[in-house]
């Protein structure tokens, strides 16, 4: 009997040609490319910020899977479910949308380049919205490749929340480290808002009543992850450090990133 495809679950911050071209933004629009046409199956999930435009990039919702309520912070905030299509690589990439969240027409700052006060509910948000989606789609992902800092949460949700779920109980956790910052510390009731069933307090033990750094939140990703990656030359030497003094398998920078990637995720 043939051996099934390895799936391969994308979720990043940024793709082009939906936002600017960065280093992050174009190795996740032919990263999935390739590893697509390398015989693997591949979803591919991104925030749908208000500056997308939605008539360009040809966006429309998916009725069977929008609808969900997520609590945010005791809010409910309902999730809707987009998608587009980049024909030429014959890949669909999904959009998590929300009112509250994504129709202001930037991406993490305002006009004066201010940070927004509710990036943290926005990421906890689009996480969460991304998995409860697959959930919806029946698919099961051998492995979860998470790319910015707005996919930091996975690795912990993945690993204690939906640890006993059968679309999850086996999903290895990559995480790509880039030089993608932010300067405002996230609140020091952030690791409230993150409580669900499945994670206790040792497991936020590194973010519990603080005000949250980046350095913070990457670390927490590397707790809950199975591999990491530097995305970029400028990843955060100290932070890669933290992933090797913590015995996760590790891939340097490399330019021609396929073939290495695709080994690194069958090794899992």
């Amino acid at each position: 009997m043939p051996q099934s495809p390895l799936r391969v679950l994308f979720i990043s911050q940024e793709i082009t040609p939906y936002l600017p071209e960065t280093i992050m933004s174009q190795l996740c629009r032919k990263l999935p490319q390739s590893v697509q046409e390398n015989g693997l199956e591949i979803r591919i999930f991104m925030p749908r910020f208000g500056c997308i435009n939605e008539r360009r990039n040809q966006l429309h919702e998916v009725q069977r899977l929008s609808g969900m309520n997520l609590i945010i912070n005791d809010t409910d905030h309902p999730l809707i479910i987009k998608v587009a299509s980049i024909q030429a690589a014959r890949m669909q990439v999904y959009f998590i949308d929300n009112e509250d969240y994504f129709q202001r027409k930037a991406v993490f700052t305002d006009e004066k380049g201010e940070e927004f006060d509710d990036n943290e509910d926005r990421s906890i948000f689009f996480v969460r919205g991304v998995l409860e989606t697959i959930k919806k789609l029946r698919w099961t992902p051998d492995i979860i490749h998470c790319h910015g800092w707005m996919t930091a949460l996975t690795p912990l949700y993945v690993k204690k929340v939906y640890s006993d779920d059968p679309f999850f109980s086996t999903s290895k956790i990559v995480y790509s480290l880039y030089d993608d910052r932010f300067k405002k510390m996230f609140s020091k009731d952030f690791s409230e808002k993150l409580m669900m069933d499945g994670i206790n307090d040792d497991d936020v033990s590194l973010i519990k009543e603080k005000e949250v750094s980046y350095e913070d939140l990457s670390k927490l990703a590397i707790n809950f992850s199975d591999a990491v990656i530097a995305g970029t030359e400028n990843a955060d030497a100290d932070l890669l450090k933290y992933a090797k003094n913590h015995h996760k398998k590790m891939l340097g920078y490399v330019e021609d990133y396929v073939q290495p990637y695709i080994s690194l995720y069958q090794s899992l």
